[in-house]
């Protein structure tokens, strides 16, 4: 992502030239002619890595800034990335030379009088960007697009204030903008369709995947994004989970490429506040109002890495190498001794249960699989088997380790079996009754200093604990599915678990090679908490019709580095699970903004749950 503004800026294209006709024969109309010289105005990181790309598609760009020193850093950037692309054998040093002959820099804004397109990637100040579009008002040609790197600010405002707003538009890239494929191309209702099929057609030719939006704070990719930031901020605020959990949680249990805490660094404390302003301004959305730590740091000047201190401290200002600070874990969990763990049970029979038992029997535990019947429990381990099996033809598991974890694992008829387990693991339905039964059930028949977890993504782990005479031995142990890949344990604490019971389950999760993370028992947790209400606001823009499944998904993979589109994510999970944890967050919360799009309620109803059922927000071919 970004620092200096946020994910991304934009680019531009020319007009359409007027053909005229000779004969009665209606001519087809010509094809807007994209670019061939372009000035990008602000040659920070993002004006830079724009004038990059450029460059390098064979533009001739006139960079303009009124700091020599940027100017400097921005030749010289672009000289060290061209070098790297020649010893990488991506260029040739032919090439290199003619692409960097092809950028000059400039003080003056008069340099622009003969681009076809300008970019205008200055500071996210409205004032600043309108005496900017005012000064070239009286310098472009008439036929010449002007395009906006904001994605706060309003394009239909700048452009209204433009002597020709119908060749104003935005150009959203992303931050490496020589890595990231997205291109949010921005028009608003003054205009001109020309302008925007120019500046889509110059951003194919860049080798970018554009996509055409609307005009609102933060579009498609920032528009998600930042809610989700924000989110992370306030939960770190509060003293929910430390920086550093709730960062692997969102890696480890996404897929992620950042953690939350260390983006909003990178992309700079300040921009995000600015960008959440404007979003709040126009959606009056809660989610979107900024944390107030956002503030605190951008005022004490904590903006990030560029700071050389936000969330984390930095080695240096634009470093991205993190050092220990007063907030770095030192021992925490370690002050508790935890139980001995010789035998782990796991309760249930699904897909979630034979993964845990796979977890468990692989690094040696013996391991009671316990359902409702003995049949059960047996197809739960041959589902077991099946998996180690997929393992072993990958290279990943030895035919001796295989064996070894499959006799590891006893099947069982009854709970009863489990009375001997250290560690007895509940992985049945999401019911919040059902679990209640099966712990007043596990009170009963586990032994003494039995340490009791719960597998919920979402109930209350305190309503477990009261069904039982031990609450002190009840604590949450989220694994996320498939449990045998995903490395993230939400370890979930009530107020009334033991030190020792932590303890213990941190050690297990070590001894599994799981990474724990820490949090108390509300509502999802912290990895639910954060993902669910991105995917609701994901089917809101969808809702609204301001963008396509499509063009969002590819928004958060391309410009985002999302392992999957929050439509494809939802239609995995299950649009009737995706459901119920909405509710269960907006109960729980009470916040207008996490209450359910409409949309989803309306597909659940009508039985579109998503892959399980062939159709959710696609259509998938029946097995």
């Amino acid at each position: 992502m970004d620092p200096q503004s946020t994910p991304g800026r934009p680019a531009d294209a020319a007009t359409v030239p007027q053909v005229s006709t000779v004969s009665t024969t209606p001519s087809p109309p010509a094809a807007p002619r994209t670019p061939a010289t372009v000035a990008v105005i602000g040659l920070g990181t993002m004006g830079t890595g724009i004038a990059e790309v450029l460059t390098r598609a064979g533009r001739e760009v006139i960079g303009i800034d009124i700091d020599d020193t940027a100017a400097r850093r921005a030749v010289a950037t672009l000289e060290a990335s061209t070098a790297r692309a020649v010893r990488r054998e991506r260029v040739t040093e032919r090439e290199r030379q003619d692409a960097l002959a092809r950028f000059r820099t400039f003080r003056d804004l008069q340099a622009a009088a003969d681009a076809d397109l300008v970019i205008e990637v200055v500071p996210e100040d409205y004032e600043l960007k309108r005496q900017v579009f005012a000064e070239l008002d009286g310098i472009v040609r008439p036929d010449a697009i002007l395009a906006t790197g904001t994605n706060a600010l309003s394009v239909t405002r700048l452009a209204a204030d433009s002597r020709h707003p119908e060749r104003v538009l935005g150009l959203h890239f992303f931050n490496p903008a020589p890595a990231m494929k997205l291109v949010e191309v921005v028009s608003c209702v003054l205009t001109a369709p020309a302008a925007v099929t120019a500046v889509t057609e110059l951003a194919r030719e860049l080798g970018k995947e554009p996509i055409a939006v609307g005009d609102r704070p933060g579009f498609v990719a920032d528009g998600l994004l930042f809610g989700y930031l924000n989110q992370a901020a306030a939960m770190y605020e509060s003293r929910y989970a430390t920086r550093e959990d709730i960062d692997a949680a969102m890696k480890l249990g996404c897929g992620l490429p950042m953690g939350p805490l260390a983006l909003l660094d990178l992309i700079g404390v300040d921009t995000a506040r600015t960008v959440l302003e404007a979003m709040y301004a126009a959606s009056r959305d809660r989610l979107h109002a900024p944390a107030p730590i956002l503030g605190q740091l951008a005022e004490a000047g904590l903006t990030g890495r560029k700071a050389g201190r936000g969330f984390y401290t930095y080695e240096a200002p634009g470093s991205a190498a993190v050092v220990p600070d007063v907030h770095s874990p030192a021992g925490a969990h370690e002050t508790a001794a935890g139980r001995t763990v010789r035998g782990v049970g796991v309760a249930g029979s699904g897909t979630m249960a034979s993964g845990i038992a796979e977890v468990f029997a692989k690094s040696g535990f013996p391991v009671v699989l316990a359902a409702r019947s003995l049949e059960k429990a047996e197809a739960a381990k041959a589902r077991v088997a099946k998996s180690l099996d997929r393992s072993v033809k990958k290279g990943r598991l030895t035919a001796e380790a295989r064996e070894a974890a499959l006799d590891a694992i006893t099947p069982a008829g009854t709970l009863d079996a489990l009375a001997d387990v250290d560690l007895a693991v509940e992985a049945v339905a999401e019911d919040l009754e059902v679990k209640r039964q099966l712990f007043a059930t596990l009170d009963k028949v586990c032994k003494p200093g039995a340490v009791l977890a719960t597998t919920t993504s979402s109930l209350p782990v305190v309503a477990c604990a009261r069904a039982t005479s031990r609450p002190r031995d009840v604590i949450g142990m989220h694994f996320f599915n498939p449990a045998p890949a995903m490395k993230l344990v939400e370890v979930v604490r009530t107020v009334l678990t033991a030190d020792d019971v932590h303890a213990t389950v941190r050690a297990v999760c070590a001894r599994v090679r799981k990474h724990p993370v820490d949090c108390g028992d509300r509502a999802g947790f912290i990895v639910n908490a954060l993902l669910f209400p991105y995917l609701n606001n994901a089917v809101k823009m969808v809702q609204e019709h301001y963008a396509t499944p499509d063009d969002i998904d590819a928004a958060m993979k391309l410009g985002g580095g999302y392992p999957m589109g929050p439509f494809e994510l939802l239609d995995v999970v299950g649009l009737d699970v995706s459901l119920a944890i909405e509710k269960v967050l907006h109960a729980e919360f009470r916040d207008p903004g996490l209450a359910p799009a409409p949309l989803l309620e309306h597909l659940v109803a009508a039985g579109c749950l998503g892959r399980k059922t062939g159709r959710g927000f696609r259509e998938y071919a029946r097995r």
